[in-house]
């Protein structure tokens, strides 16, 4: 369990060096932080996750919107790299009953963990967009 925990933490790093930048390399004088640069547009702040709407209205564009999409992409890219490992610990578990199980558990629980992301976004659609009709979320 310890090297799940170094493998994120290493993953994390390396999703943070590729990161876009937010301000311009060759501007001069104080960065404005109340006008966004970049290709997000006059509504949006560009972001390491990507770009975050500042529209509290309803649209697709809002956002709420915009982080359920981050949180969605976040969680199943984590979950593919859960998979990913309990994989190469079967794979290299060399017939130890122990290592199998343990490699076992990683995927049936990365796998849930999607299964569980996926009902969500389900249930917040459904509910929260087609029931109660709530902004933010259409």
């Amino acid at each position: 369990m310890k090297y799940l925990f170094r493998l994120l933490a290493i993953t994390l790093l390396f999703l943070a060096l590729l990161s876009p930048t937010t301000a311009n390399a060759t501007s001069v004088g104080p960065i404005n932080f109340a006008s966004p640069q970049g290709s997000c547009g006059q509504d949006s702040v560009e972001t390491a996750l990507g770009c975050i709407s500042t529209l509290a209205d309803a649209g697709p564009n809002s956002f709420f919107a915009s982080i359920i999409k981050i949180a969605v992409g976040l969680g199943g890219g984590l979950a593919l790299i859960l998979m990913l490992y309990g994989v190469f610990i079967v794979t290299t578990s060399a017939g130890i009953p122990d290592k199998l199980k343990e490699g076992q558990e990683v995927i049936t629980s990365a796998i849930s963990g999607l299964i569980f992301i996926i009902l969500s976004v389900f249930l917040l659609n459904f509910i929260g967009i087609n029931i109660l009709s709530l902004p933010g979320l259409q």
